[in-house]
């Protein structure tokens, strides 16, 4: 059962709306002013907080300041009370960070409906499996606007399209905004002073790439550039800074992301430094080739040998005579399609 906390000094307003929330279902507390509401959310943490404005002691402005400076309270959804209805006061509310707006008198229906909305809301995104590709871009800005009110956000979405081999960003450039595929493939890269390359990424459908550069405000260290033809969605950087600024739940989401990238690399390099070159492929094919979420078979690999030399670190010509043995001892299958692992286990348990 969810708990509301509820902060209101008009004791009329406060009982009527606690005795529509208990019906609706969900656990009440009450306070009649913002220092005792603050001190009931440190207490014991509510799934969403409603609050006046105007109260003696500590203000509703005060009451959200102090919940999005503190780590354990800022991801709880914030519903500001008003008996005001002045665009000055809605505005002020909006940038400090609530999550939406309530001017008295209101119904039921409303208030229901807000509460509904911003539960259902911050659920999806406070939740440890939400994974930002899970439904693709617009069901993720959808609850992101819907949330922080980002019109931007939500409004920017035409895909751009771009040709294969064509350089999304290049090493040294600055970040100006975060980076959606819709279709195509991109890779990473860095190259070093003897024109060599190492494949550091690979982006299919569906994923968020460029965030790094953004979030430490550096230029890029690394080049982008499209395997096939792509189409890209771009979302403004101060859009994206903000939202993680006001929401740490979604920064959070886009940290876990990075930290499974930065784990992956960690491996790659640990295994570059350390593994036989037979070693190396296998678990490249292997990450390259991971099951689809819904469990039915990955498609093949479909990476050009020098990409994929890349990826591994090594050369091309040693990469084809590996690729070779594999396939000769039925650990994969080559095709015009690309390339499958018939036997993963096998490949995964191998100590060469």
């Amino acid at each position: 059962m969810k708990t509301i906390l509820l902060i209101e000094d008009n004791d009329d307003i406060r009982e009527n709306t606690a005795e529509i929330l208990e019906l609706a279902g969900y656990t009440v507390q009450t306070a009649n002013n913002g220092k005792v509401g603050v001190e009931l959310a440190l207490a014991g943490r509510p799934d969403l907080i409603i609050c006046d404005i105007m109260m003696p002691v500590l203000d509703g402005y005060g009451v959200l300041h102090i919940v999005n400076k503190n780590p354990d309270l800022a991801s709880i959804p914030f519903i500001f009370l008003t008996a005001k209805s002045e665009r000055t006061d809605f505005r002020k509310g909006m940038e400090l960070g609530a999550d939406d707006y309530l001017t008295k008198p209101f119904d039921e229906s409303e208030l229901l409906s807000a509460v509904e909305g911003r539960l259902n809301r911050f659920s999806k995104i406070r939740s440890e499996s939400y994974n930002l590709k899970q439904e693709g871009l617009n069901e993720f800005l959808d609850d992101v606007s819907a949330v922080e009110g980002l019109q931007r956000l939500s409004i920017d979405r035409k895909p751009h399209f771009m040709a294969k081999k064509q350089f999304v960003y290049t090493e040294g450039d600055e970040p100006t905004r975060l980076y959606f595929l819709k279709s195509g493939r991109v890779k990473t890269i860095r190259t070093n002073n003897d024109g060599k390359e190492l494949v550091t990424g690979i982006y299919g459908a569906g994923d968020f790439f460029g965030d790094l550069a953004l979030l430490e405000e550096k230029s890029y260290t690394e080049s982008a550039l499209t395997l096939d033809d792509s189409e890209l969605i771009y979302i403004p950087k101060e859009d994206f800074r903000h939202l993680l600024t006001v929401h740490p739940e979604v920064g959070r989401a886009f940290v876990r992301m990075l930290a499974g990238r930065i784990s992956d690399r960690e491996d790659q390099l640990l295994g570059m430094a350390y593994s036989s070159l037979r070693r190396r492929v296998a678990n490249a094919l292997l990450r390259l080739q991971e099951p689809l979420p819904n469990g039915e078979p990955a498609p093949p690999i479909q990476l050009s040998r020098d990409d994929l030399a890349s990826v591994i670190g090594t050369a091309t010509e040693s990469l084809i005579r590996t690729l070779s043995e594999f396939k000769h001892d039925g650990l994969i299958e080559i095709t015009g399609a690309g390339i499958r692992v018939l036997q993963p286990d096998k490949l995964r348990r191998a100590n060469w």
